[in-house]
């Protein structure tokens, strides 16, 4: 085991420089309003990008797995938030109610794409039901997170209107561009799959942007007064735990419901996921501005641990006999 393996990647890296930067240099006046419509402008540009890549072919060859399905859906949606509410005893202590409830949103997030995806194929899992997984959590994500997120924290006075207005926006916002990418797939498809390498930059780049706005707009509410350096600590440490306990569960749930290790490989990868690209646009419209930087540092914290202890344990799954 490598000790580059446990060091940030560059995207992480560039991702807190501009946490930095929206810290000691906020957007305000009219440059925050700018910012908002180009952010916003750079969301629907991901999730187009997100439609116009994922094949509708390999969606359909990993349908058939039903029971597989299910347990990944139960694991993203009900076991993350069960954790979340049990944890509170801990968690919230140690790490004070703003971030403890930005870890129930972490909670209530879709599985990612792409790196289910790629840690399962690394794995030797079974890719096909992968796909058709990640893709069908990230799309029902866009009605059950807002349901999730109004039932998790809607006592704690941090959700911005009502649920349904909240679910409409995400579906104008994300959904919209999505169906149109993957509308024109037959025209941009080829395109996409030829230029992948520079197109990640492309949606590296939109989640940076909203990253950028979101904190902005937080640190001109107060965020770093309201947040001491002890509880960002205990928080890295609080994700850890949660990412150990899912991980051991959804083994061991997989392996009590006789699947085989192909298809455990494939429920650990994509149950075990929280999706960045969605949780970051997606706050923005759930929550107001002055709570929106909690929200998302665990979502950051989480989505960098995942992958060293993803990567990690795919290396280990691909070298088991064949």
């Amino acid at each position: 085991m490598t000790l580059s393996r446990f060091i940030p990647d560059r995207f992480i890296l560039t991702m807190l420089g501009v946490v930095a930067l929206a810290s000691l240099w906020p957007a305000q006046g009219r440059m925050e309003a700018a910012l908002a419509t180009v952010t916003n402008l750079a969301i629907a540009l991901l999730f187009f990008l997100h439609g116009a890549k994922l094949s509708r072919q390999a969606i359909v060859a990993g349908m058939g797995h039903w029971r597989l399905h299910l347990l990944v859906f139960g694991c993203t949606f009900v076991l993350f938030p069960l954790l979340g509410l049990l944890l509170k005893p801990l968690l919230q202590p140690l790490v004070g109610t703003p971030l403890y409830l930005g870890m129930l949103y972490l909670c209530a997030l879709p599985a990612t794409v792409q790196s289910a995806i790629a840690f399962t194929s690394l794995a030797r899992g079974n890719v096909p039901a992968a796909i058709c997984s990640a893709a069908a959590s990230s799309l029902l994500g866009i009605f059950l997170t807002p349901l999730l997120v109004s039932w998790l924290l809607g006592g704690q006075g941090e959700v911005a209107g009502s649920t349904f207005d909240a679910i409409e926006k995400i579906t104008l916002q994300l959904l919209v561009p999505f169906i149109a990418g993957q509308l024109a797939r037959r025209w941009i498809g080829a395109w996409v799959a030829r230029n992948k390498h520079w197109l990640r930059y492309v949606d590296q780049a939109s989640i940076l942007l909203v990253i950028y706005s979101a904190f902005g707009r937080a640190v001109n509410e107060g965020l770093w007064s309201q947040i001491p350096l002890r509880a960002l600590l205990m928080l890295l440490l609080c994700c850890a735990l949660l990412l150990v306990l899912v991980l051991a569960l959804v083994w061991l749930l997989s392996g009590l419901l006789g699947f085989d290790t192909e298809d455990r490989i494939t429920i650990l990868f994509a149950g075990s996921k929280k999706s960045l690209a969605t949780g970051v646009p997606m706050a923005q419209v759930l929550f107001p501005a002055a709570a929106i930087g909690a929200m998302i540092l665990p979502v950051m914290l989480f989505h960098q641990i995942q992958l060293m202890a993803c990567a990690a344990l795919a290396q280990r799954f691909s070298r088991r006999p064949q």
